[in-house]
């Protein structure tokens, strides 16, 4: 599998979770990957790049209280907590530790798989 070759809106979270580290750093958007208790374990490189955070940064932190914490709102945050089945893109403003950034986030989760995901498409 070559995720480079899925789209934004295409790749599905199986993709998402058979992806090996090069694959998911290959892609031509952002992705992190969190745990239920929201600590990030997958983030990708182009995400690292594109945000100017590091990697040491955000894997172990809990995500919305540290890293993206102007997702931690009902737009992103929340929908992750009220919704067990989610995929969908959301309009967004990125704003922490940049320049407010226009992007799409596509939230990604399933009951059946224990990591969900933000992906980001500047």
């Amino acid at each position: 599998m070559h995720l480079a070759s899925y789209g934004f809106e295409t790749v599905s979270l199986a993709d998402l979770e058979q992806a090996d580290r090069g694959e998911l750093d290959a892609a031509p958007f952002g992705i992190i990957g969190m745990r239920p208790d929201t600590v990030a374990d997958v983030y990708n490189e182009t995400e690292a790049e594109l945000s100017g955070v590091s990697p040491r940064n955000v894997l172990g932190a809990p995500f919305f209280d540290t890293i993206g914490q102007c997702m931690n709102n009902f737009m992103v945050a929340q929908r992750f907590e009220d919704e067990p089945e989610l995929d969908d893109i959301v309009p967004f403003v990125l704003t922490l530790r940049m320049r407010p950034t226009r992007v799409r986030l596509r939230l990604l989760q399933m009951p059946q798989v224990e990591r969900r995901y933000i992906l980001i498409e500047r």
